[in-house]
């Protein structure tokens, strides 16, 4: 079965939007921040993350690669968020906080004892919300005039005021409605009708304010984060989902650029069609744009999403670019993504809207799955690398996911977020996989195989060649961060301290010296 096309898709004009002077030969480490040690249950971007970002300068890692940085929904997937905008309270630090004087250390003298290994989610979120309510007490009470008069300029500027009064409200709402879905609320809040969000703004206004104070808080200290890893020579790689949650700030403040009911139900749902891993496909559930309506308000919608992600990274991935030339359109009636059909996405227009715009366009296609010809003429045809998988490559002979095969307008993974670790692929690879991994790597086993499998992503021509924390700590399956259609156990990986030793780090700066990167 074949992609519909759209003529826009298949166009011979070339964009070129990737700046040139970005793609600079260069290696990286994809680690998300909950990922990184502390005292609190769940990384953050504090004092660890700037160890990690020493670190990552002393290995010659010139790009520091995240997971999407909103704040999660059910399940805790970066993937599945309350907003696409918004970024996740979970990940600021109460250290920050206790610099700035807004908390003081009774605050923080009775920590939980968390897992050094796992997020417990659950008990993070309770312990943290409850520090940040604590804090923006503190703020009220006693904060400095000029931190008053940076959060009223953050909670004023455009770019603000594009999302923030929605998401702030849809959050306090959620709230007092005990977490239930948007469209479980009353009816008139449901439909966002405006005589009814009026009242509410008035009744929940201090719980408005509270979750702007979030926000500002996690702008800044990410702000400041990336300040340092500037100052470091690093860059950092953010992630766009194609889609988003149904239960979002995104699909409730705009129903009308979704495939939704008069209940605000999916009619239609994404997915991907069935294949070789898969006979009944697979159903993601999250509601369609309507790309029609999107075209006619100049893609304002997604014109602000990537400006705001933009402000948070200096290179984007598009999850899922393959649906912005078609995708899988599934009813939502159906249990499974079998009766879906391919519908043509925005193609060009898209881009050459964002472009016109935002400007140069750094932005990294994961062009993985089921790819047709549109997919690869849509990405050339606007100037953006794509993906290739080094794990992918010992399934046939002569793969396209071989380093030897790669070209290098291409980010090179050995794996990503959704891929077991290198050592844990091969020891439950097939036998015929492992023989070929053995052979193409030069290694003897397993033990070798996480850095043999770095040294060919690094020796290939690939323009970047990031590698997952995890391979370069040659951790086994316990450290991997997601395994696709699992519900339960994901996102939670973390590292120990001081873990990414001095030798990793010597090891990687010199591989990184004979590669050029």
């Amino acid at each position: 079965m074949t992609a519909a096309r759209s003529t826009e898709t298949t166009t011979r004009r070339h964009m070129h939007a990737f700046p040139a002077e970005a793609r600079e030969r260069s290696a990286g480490v994809l680690l998300h921040p909950t990922s990184l040690p502390g005292s609190y249950g769940i990384g953050d971007l504090g004092d660890e993350a700037i160890v990690f970002l020493d670190w990552a300068q002393s290995a010659g890692v010139r790009i520091w690669q995240v997971l999407p940085l909103n704040p999660t929904g059910f399940g805790a997937s970066p993937y599945g968020c309350l907003s696409s905008f918004a970024g996740n309270g979970l990940l600021i630090s109460p250290q920050r906080l206790l610099q700035d004087g807004l908390l003081e250390s009774r605050d923080v003298a009775d920590v939980p004892r968390f897992s050094d290994d796992r997020v417990e989610y659950d008990r993070v979120t309770e312990y943290k919300l409850r520090l940040l309510r604590v804090s923006w007490q503190r703020f009220q009470d006693g904060a400095s005039d000029e931190l008053r008069q940076a959060l009223d300029a953050f909670v004023q500027d455009p770019e603000q005021q594009a999302w923030l009064p929605r998401y702030a409200l849809f959050r306090a709402l959620k709230d007092h409605a005990g977490g239930k879905p948007w469209w479980e609320w009353e009816p008139a809040l449901a439909a966002a009708d405006p005589d009814a969000l009026e009242r509410a703004r008035e009744i929940h206004a201090e719980e408005i304010r509270f979750r702007e104070y979030v926000q500002f808080l996690f702008f800044r200290q990410w702000h400041q984060l990336r300040e340092s890893a500037h100052a470091r020579g690093i860059r950092i790689m953010g992630d766009i989902p194609i889609y988003v949650a149904h239960d979002s700030a995104d699909v409730w403040g705009h129903r009308e650029l979704f495939l939704l009911d008069d209940h605000g139900h999916p009619t239609a749902v994404a997915g991907v069609p069935p294949d070789y891993f898969s006979i009944t496909g697979q159903r993601w559930g999250n509601p369609l744009y309507r790309w029609d309506v999107m075209r006619d308000t100049g893609y304002r919608w997604w014109v602000d999403r990537l400006r705001t992600n933009l402000r948070m990274a200096d290179i984007v991935r598009l999850d899922h670019f393959r649906g912005f030339a078609a995708y899988w359109e599934v009813p939502a009636s159906e249990e499974t993504a079998v009766h879906g059909r391919w519908m043509p996405g925005p193609g060009v227009a898209l881009f050459e809207t964002l472009r016109r715009e935002l400007g140069d366009l750094p932005l990294v296609a994961e062009d993985l799955g089921f790819i047709t010809d549109d997919v690869h003429e849509l990405r050339r045809a606007i100037g953006l690398p794509g993906m290739k998988i080094v794990q992918f490559g010992f399934g046939q002979d002569d793969s396209p996911h071989l380093p030897h095969r790669f070209e290098c307008a291409t980010v090179a993974y050995t794996g990503t977020h959704d891929n077991d670790t290198a050592r844990g692929w091969f020891k439950t690879a097939p036998e015929v996989e492992q023989k070929r991994a053995l052979a193409y790597l030069g290694c003897k086993d397993e033990h070798d195989v996480a850095w043999e499998m770095i040294r060919a992503t690094y020796t290939s021509v690939a323009d970047f060649a990031i590698v997952p924390a995890q391979d370069i700590l040659s951790l086994g399956t316990e450290a991997r961060m997601n395994t696709p259609g699992a519900a339960d156990d994901n996102w939670a990986w973390r590292m120990k301290s001081a873990e990414l030793t001095h030798d990793m780090a010597e090891r990687l700066r010199e591989l990184g010296v004979i590669t050029g990167r």
